[in-house]
Order: structure tokens, then C-alpha cells, then sequence
């Protein structure tokens, strides 16, 4: 897996030129796998749902807030408002608000207003907010003598049918095309299994310091806090990068690599590592091309061969950024970087310890050192 190049300008092509989302984060293959999913599920919901109840006007096979939720949870999976309880909850809860609107309420421009604004306020109190909860209480207001004729029934058939068929869907399909969904911002971990926080977040901004900026804006973002703090500690990295572009990863990478062979014994391995006293070998094949790395907790109780014990290896090119890095050595895992060229021949690797060395080359360019780091 190799870090990205932080001064490298993404490549659009001609089709990319002409599409430029609103949503940050957005590309057009994410967009047109949307649309796949987005056929796919209103299809499949519609057709479950008139194979269990039949066809005919006695109950509408899909009401129209699907099409809103299936936008939410193909095109934008991520977004709070499109995980499964807000797209079940917030759709179910919002029509049953429509429901007793329109039961006590004879004016139908009344009923509508009251519907919706109930619809918001229970949908805030469950924590299940959702765009389409408000086409939903619609719906159950004005949706004419067949949804009057199932009264209390109709906010559980079709439309929680109708959301848990969508989201049960949903599920299928991001698992299938490897997105995170139901999206969880899993926090940094400490990967020593200690109470500290991770590296990352022992210096820079704090979870307060987001608190108030948020309530400094007064506005309300779909993002959840967590995705915001990953983000905001992403730019950090990225921004330090890009100030350093001169130093590439050629400059630091010590060149002399000790590496193991992939036919290699776990004996022969762990001497090189404690021989060399290194945490990380690089396993080449017959052709010297790398195909993983393998430390000393992997070595430490094993036996036979290396090649059953390798593990991914982190990799960079020459040119790429050294400070660009950061993200990756810093996150509990990763203890080296290997640098390969096209035919991921090993040209060097960079530890933690040489990533070090270049930031403290570069932290005093501000001026005198802080008292902190005196």
C-alpha cells in the first residue's frame, strides 16, 4: 500500500473534467457505482414488496421518500443521515407523525405543516434525523384514501418495509463494493493497549478545540465530529508535507537494506533482525522484487519457513515526499517504509527513527526553539 504524493495535483480525465461534485471527497466512478446501487435497490424493494402483498392500488408497492434515502445511503454512505437507524427510524417515526397529523387535523395545509415539523422533532429526540422523514410525513397527509384506508398501519407497511428492504440492500451492496457502511468513525487506537491516546493526538488540537470552533460557526455539518478530527489532523500532515517538498525520500532512506529471502527459515530471519538490530525486514523473492516485510512479532515464537508469516509491506518511491510519511509511521503499526522503484526492487527503506531525524531538521525553520522543546 503506498502513501499518496501530497503535492501531486489529482489527474482528472475528460469525463472527470466535466464533473465536478459539490460534496467533498466525491469522484465520478463513486457516483456512477451510486447509480448502480441506487437501481438496484428501488428495483429489488419494489419487486420484494410486490411479490409479499401482490399488485394493486390497495397499497403502493414504494413510496417516493425511497428515492430521497436511496440518494442519502448509495451516494453518500458516509453522511450521518444515511445510516440504517435514520433511514428506518427517521422514515417510520416521520410518517407515523403524518399519520396523527392528519387524524386530528382536518385542514390539510395544516396538517402538513404540523406533520413535518413533528416529523423533525421526534426523528432529533431518537437520534435518527433524515432528509426523507419529511417527504415521508408528507406522504402520510396527503397521500389520499389509500393511505387514509390503512390508518396507523401504513407508516410499518410499506414505509418501514419499504427502508428495512432498502437498507438491508444497501448492506449487500457496500459490502460487495468495499465501502464502510454502516460508517463508523473508528477512533485511533492505541496499539500498545494502554490508556494514552495514540501519537497522533497527543499534540495539536484537542476534541474541545473542535467543540468551539463548531460553536463558533453556529451552523449545523453533516459530518460526524470524529470524521472532522481525522480530517482536520490529515491536513495537519498533509500541510507539513508541502512545506517540506524538498525532502525526498532519497535523501533520508538508509540504502544498505537488510532483507531475508521469502524461502528463508523464521531462524534465519530473526538472526538478521537481532544481529542488525532492526523491527523490520523487507521479504524479496527469487527476482528481488519485495513482497512483503516481516518483523520480530511474527518471528518471535514461530517456525518454518518465512513466507506463511509475511505481512504487507508500506511502500514509497524515491521521489515521493519524505514528510509524507508521517500518517504512516506514526500510526502504531508501521515501524519502516520500503522505497521500491517500477519492478518493486528494493531501493531503501526509512524507519521511524530517519523520519525523526528530517523533522528535527526542519521543526527550528520558525525560530528559537520553544520552551516545550528545550
Amino acid at each position: 500500500m503506498r502513501p499518496s504524493n501530497p503535492n501531486e495535483a489529482p489527474r482528472r480525465g475528460p469525463l472527470s473534467r466535466w464533473f465536478h461534485p459539490i460534496l467533498a471527497g466525491a469522484t465520478l466512478p463513486d457516483r456512477l457505482l451510486a447509480c448502480v446501487g441506487a437501481l438496484v435497490a428501488i428495483a429489488l424493494t419494489g419487486l420484494l414488496c410486490g411479490t409479499l402483498f401482490g399488485e394493486g392500488s390497495h397499497l403502493p408497492l414504494i413510496v417516493a421518500p425511497m428515492g430521497a434515502s436511496a440518494v442519502l445511503l448509495f451516494a453518500v454512505p458516509a453522511s450521518p443521515l444515511a445510516q440504517p437507524w435514520s433511514i428506518i427510524g427517521g422514515n417510520t417515526i416521520s410518517a407515523i407523525m403524518g399519520v396523527i397529523a392528519a387524524s386530528l387535523i382536518h385542514d390539510p395545509i395544516i396538517a402538513t405543516g404540523v406533520g413535518v415539523s413533528l416529523a423533525i422533532a421526534a426523528m432529533s429526540f431518537t437520534r435518527c434525523l433524515h432528509p426523507p422523514g419529511g417527504a415521508a410525513a408528507l406522504t402520510a397527509v396527503l397521500g389520499g384514501p389509500v393511505v387514509a384506508s390503512w390508518g396507523m398501519l401504513f407508516p410499518f407497511v410499506p414505509v418501514a418495509l419499504n427502508s428495512c428492504l432498502l437498507v438491508v440492500i444497501g448492506l449487500l451492496f457496500h459490502k460487495l463494493s468495499r465501502h464502510n457502511y454502516p460508517h463508523v468513525a473508528a477512533p485511533p487506537a492505541n496499539t500498545h493497549l494502554t490508556a494514552d491516546p495514540p501519537p497522533g493526538q497527543r499534540v495539536g488540537f484537542r476534541d474541545e478545540d473542535i467543540d468551539a470552533a463548531l460553536a463558533g460557526f453556529n451552523e449545523t455539518f453533516d459530518i460526524e465530529r470524529a470524521d472532522l478530527a481525522r480530517i482536520l489532523r490529515q491536513v495537519e500532515l498533509e500541510a507539513i508535507a508541502r512545506s517540506n517538498a524538498e525532502i525526498r525520500c532519497a535523501d533520508i532512506m538508509s540504502r544498505d537494506v537488510v532483507a531475508v529471502d521469502a524461502d528463508a527459515t523464521v531462524e534465519q530471519a530473526r538472526w538478521l533482525l537481532l544481529n542488525h538490530n532492526v523491527r523490520t525486514l523487507p521479504v524479496r523473492d527469487e527476482n528481488r522484487r519485495l513482497v512483503g516485510t516481516v518483523g520480530l512479532r511474527e518471528l518471535a515464537v514461530a517456525s518454518g519457513p518465512v513466507a506463511p508469516l509475511v505481512s504487507e509491506a508500506m511502500t514509497a518511491r524515491a521521489g515521493d515526499v519524505a514528510l509524507g510519511l508521517l500518517s504512516v509511521l506514526t500510526n502504531g503499526r508501521a515501524h519502516a517504509v520500503i522505497i521500491v522503484d517500477d519492478d518493486r526492487r528494493i531501493l531503501g527503506l526509512i524507519s521511524q527513527t530517519d523520519l525523526l531525524s528530517a523533522v528535527a531538521r526542519v521543526l527550528p525553520k520558525g525560530g528559537e526553539p520553544s520552551e516545550t522543546a528545550a
